[in-house]
């Protein structure tokens, strides 16, 4: 870890019963609620739920890495407590340290999610730095996200070993896409949570420059950074929207420039003051339900509203054909489901 002398805490802005809709995207829950919808999904979610031994993976991680605790890795330890104690978790999972030369961090687990992160973090990122992805690890903890990223590593798994049955290849080929579109957008969730730990968004950006390449963040220039950003989201030409689409494919992560982007506005948001001030909402106001027709307005609105900033060819072709099968929807959802008034979409 590099050295850096750590600011007092004292200041610092807890936040309890804090519920995980205070900084989850709305794109993330609309994305859920969309997978959750995707046929097949919840068969899918319970055979593999019951296929793996969950114990078997925490052993896993005990026998291969180092459980940070008040004699290991102390330091981390410290910031594990306070990121969990800022979100309120209800319990403080556990932290491992493991062998690997690339800037990773994971979350997994189902009964009892765990955190992953890689000695590259620890050797290269500052103390802030690290609190802000650590806090990014308690956010996918708090949100559920633990859950489903553990299903989508297990389906890849799976899926290897399936390939020679093509019809179920397939099969799951397409519940893994979709958990790829939702995992990332559930990404830009997280890093908002990464950022009320640490209420830093100065670390934040310097995490994410890491990420980006960036082995010295001070060799970086920040409005040259942003401003690839900005590039990448106003391309001109339809044939580069085309390329976006097929390099963000396969991915499970939004790509780094892009992430820190995102952040930096949200930062700078009206939403991040008002929870620094205490305005949020509580988990114990969280009803649960299964009508997800409010997330996906949320979604959809999230979608408009960065459609009509972007100059992107595509991304402006999409808004209009979106639009016009959104208005149907409506229209179809208003006659035959919107006035049943029993709740359960």
């Amino acid at each position: 870890m590099t050295d850096e002398i750590e600011p007092a805490r004292r200041a610092a802005v807890r936040f309890p019963g804090i519920s995980p809709r205070a900084y989850e995207h709305p794109v993330d829950r609309g994305a859920l609620a969309t997978l959750r919808a995707v046929p097949g999904f919840a068969q899918v979610i319970r055979a593999v739920s019951g296929f793996y031994n969950e114990r078997g993976e925490r052993l896993m991680a005990l026998a291969s890495s180092i459980r940070v605790g008040p004699r290991q890795y102390p330091e981390l330890d410290r910031l594990r407590h306070e990121c969990a104690e800022t979100l309120d978790l209800p319990a403080v999972p556990n932290l491992f340290v493991y062998q690997d030369p690339r800037l990773q961090a994971s979350a997994l687990g189902m009964d009892e999610p765990f955190i992953r992160i890689s000695t590259a973090l620890v050797d290269q990122m500052s103390h802030e730095s690290l609190r802000f992805a650590i806090g990014h690890e308690m956010g996918h903890v708090l949100s559920g996200h633990a859950v489903y990223r553990t299903i989508m590593v297990r389906l890849i798994s799976l899926q290897l070993s399936m390939s020679w049955t093509p019809v179920s290849a397939l099969g799951i080929r397409a519940i893994i896409a979709a958990l790829s579109e939702w995992y990332r957008k559930a990404e830009l969730s997280c890093d908002r949570a990464g950022l009320l730990c640490g209420q830093d968004p100065a670390a934040a950006l310097r995490a994410q420059i890491q990420l980006a390449g960036g082995v010295d963040p001070s060799r970086i220039d920040i409005p040259s950074f942003l401003q690839q950003g900005a590039e990448y989201e106003s391309v001109e030409d339809i044939r580069d929207s085309l390329l976006k689409l097929k390099n963000v494919e396969t991915e499970t992560h939004p790509f780094a420039v892009v992430r820190a982007t995102q952040l930096q506005k949200w930062a700078a948001s009206e939403q991040y003051r008002a929870i620094l001030s205490g305005e949020y909402p509580r988990r114990d106001d969280d009803a649960p339900t299964t009508d997800w027709k409010d997330d996906l307005k949320s979604a959809a609105k999230s979608y408009k509203d960065s459609w009509n900033a972007s100059a992107d060819p595509l991304t402006k072709v999409f808004t209009e054909v979106g639009e016009t099968v959104a208005g149907a929807a409506s229209k179809v959802w208003t006659k035959f489901g919107g006035d049943s008034g029993n709740g359960n979409g």
